[in-house]
């Protein structure tokens, strides 16, 4: 499973980077174990540029839990490190986006795969660190031709 993790904001805590390797700890509460993980990059916010940047990475998990459960248990995460979703883009202080359960696609009230991670350099620049070869399970292009072929977010890099 993969799950892709960002933030504008540090809310608490004394910076992105900590805020960001706090979550990834908390996941392991939630059932979801951490088997690997990228280095955290940078890039401006969108869709406007003159506000924070944000700080992201993928960690690949795994879990028994099904995809909706996964979703419910990255909420709580989220709400645990304040993050109130009151207005589309605005800076935050955690998103956590659940990227691909296995091969599992869902269009329902759960969207798996993510509709649009394959276009972000953001998620497929971290991932392509730690999983070239992963493959999306719609299109079946891996991580590092995804993030060749990205069209958002093209401005990210690793954090120096």
């Amino acid at each position: 499973m993969v799950v892709a993790l960002g933030c504008s904001l540090p809310g608490a805590y004394p910076s992105r980077e900590v805020l960001l390797e706090a979550a990834v700890d908390a996941l392991a509460s939630e059932g979801l174990a951490v088997t690997g993980r990228s280095a955290w990059w940078t890039s401006a916010a969108w869709p406007d540029p003159a506000a924070p940047a944000y700080l992201n990475g993928v960690v690949l998990v795994e879990t028994r839990l099904p995809a909706s459960e996964v979703l419910e248990a990255l909420h709580r995460v989220e709400a645990r490190f304040g993050r109130v979703r009151a207005e589309a883009n605005a800076p935050r202080t955690l998103d956590l986006d659940l990227i691909a359960h296995g091969r599992t696609v869902l269009n329902g009230a759960v969207v798996v795969p993510h509709p649009r991670a394959h276009e972000r350099l953001f998620v497929m620049g971290p991932l392509t660190q730690i999983a070239p070869g992963w493959r999306h399970p719609v299109n079946g292009r891996t991580a590092a031709a995804l993030a060749a072929a990205a069209t958002v977010g093209m401005d990210a890099k690793p954090a120096a």
